[in-house]
């Protein structure tokens, strides 16, 4: 059978692929405004087709603006995107039906280049499929059966510490949430992957909205941050369970217990019940901790107070300072029906107020450029100290995107490991 690494592993982001793309998407889009050379071509259906690019990015900022699938607004620069497509798309659409021969064929070629261009910008942008094989979700690297980590079958008494850890794909039971969770993934440092390893702390990380457990993975390269650790620690890292908190790509249950789902139960119960009568690690929660990014981030912040437990340490990384679903009329409105102090009663500064946490800790991260979630995190920092937590803050240079997600995890894994009694 070919190899087919060397392609699955070149980068969308950056280097030949990448270019290649670039300047294939300008050549196509080119040839799609040469589509017809005749004077009506250029004074009315080229302007009409700009026209539709503008009103599709209009819609697209009303939709959202209105729906809201997710908090945030797009990106200026994804927005642009959305236009070249929509231009690319409505000069295929205006010309076509005019040409002939080979240029009726090399049409809708270009117009599928201009695709796969504008979405290769737009993970650019946001990071989350660095490379072929993450963007076509080949198995990720070091995939192994689940059975060979949960029951280490494939281990012999005499075999040695293999060089890097390994991930798997799992299903976990919602025993008392009922919560209808995607299968979640877990990694292994080294060190577990040998017949007597030392009890190892759990890290929980969960991703963001819209998204997938796998995202830590792809984004994040979390396998190869955790191999890095553990290579320079004598194979030891965490064990890092990635569970499910949406419950589909788009889904907002806001990681809480509520009309939307009973998110926290399951996080909180049936996960770590299972982590603790499934993997094999250090059953101490003082050596356990919580961590995500956007969605993620706020997520943790969440289980941190809620549970601190279960979770005395927690990463929050360009999380948010309330869970929202984009104003707080409709958040309470669709997750307590309009019960306010059912709300805050599982909002997390609101909580922190009322109950302080002087024994929990948090390291928190945010983009310099992050408009929109930068000073929330500077409250969520400020409040969370009022009430006594210990908190490291840091900010690194991007916005909201995995520029700033994956090397936020880089720059607290030293803190993270004092807080779960791993060396530094």
């Amino acid at each position: 059978m070919a190899d087919w690494g060397w392609f699955t592993g070149l980068s969308l982001v950056r280097g030949p692929l990448h270019l290649a793309l670039f300047l294939l998407t300008g050549l196509a889009l080119a040839r799609l405004l040469l589509l017809r050379r005749d004077r009506s071509w250029w004074t009315r259906r080229v302007p009409l087709a700009v026209t539709i690019a503008a009103a599709t990015v209009g819609v697209v900022v009303i939709a959202l603006a209105v729906l809201k699938p997710w908090p945030d607004p797009l990106p200026a620069a994804v927005l642009a995107w959305i236009g070249v497509v929509a231009l690319g798309i409505a000069l295929l659409g205006l010309g076509w039906g005019r040409t002939h021969g080979w240029v009726r064929v090399l049409a809708p070629v270009m117009a599928a280049l201009v695709v796969l261009g504008v979405a290769d910008g737009i993970d650019t942008y946001f990071g989350a499929f660095p490379t072929v094989g993450t963007a076509i979700q080949a198995p990720p690297k070091d995939d192994v059966s689940p059975a060979s980590v949960l029951r280490h079958t494939d281990l012999a008494p005499s075999a040695g510490m293999p060089r890097t850890g390994a991930v798997t794909e799992v299903s976990i039971p919602a025993t008392r949430s009922g919560f209808a969770a995607r299968p979640a993934w877990v990694y292994v440092p080294p060190a577990y992957l040998t017949p007597d390893h030392p009890p190892l702390p759990v890290l929980m990380l969960i991703g963001g909205q819209p998204g997938g457990t796998r995202d830590w993975l792809d984004g994040g390269q979390l396998a190869q941050q955790m191999d890095e650790w553990a290579a320079a620690h004598d194979g030891v890292a965490p064990v890092v369970v990635m569970p499910d908190a949406l419950g589909s790509t788009t889904a907002n249950p806001l990681c809480m217990n509520s009309a939307l789902g009973q998110v926290d139960t399951y996080l909180a119960s049936d996960v770590v019940s299972w982590i603790t009568s499934t993997l094999q690690v250090d059953p101490d929660h003082a050596h356990w901790a919580v961590g995500g990014y956007s969605y993620g981030g706020t997520c943790a912040l969440q289980l941190a107070v809620a549970h601190p437990g279960l979770f005395p340490t927690f990463l929050d990384i360009s999380g948010q300072v309330s869970p929202t679903l984009g104003g707080r009329a409709r958040t309470v409105a669709a997750t307590f029906g309009g019960n306010e102090q059912a709300f805050a009663a599982v909002d997390p500064l609101q909580e922190l107020a009322a109950h302080p946490e002087p024994g929990s800790a948090g390291f928190l991260v945010v983009g310099t450029q992050d408009t929109h979630y930068r000073a929330g995190q500077q409250t969520v920092a400020a409040a969370a100290r009022a009430a006594g937590m210990s908190i490291t803050y840091r900010e690194l240079p991007g916005t909201h995107n995995w520029g700033v997600w994956r090397p936020g995890l880089i720059v607290a894994l030293p803190w993270l490991a004092g807080r779960m009694g791993l060396s530094r």
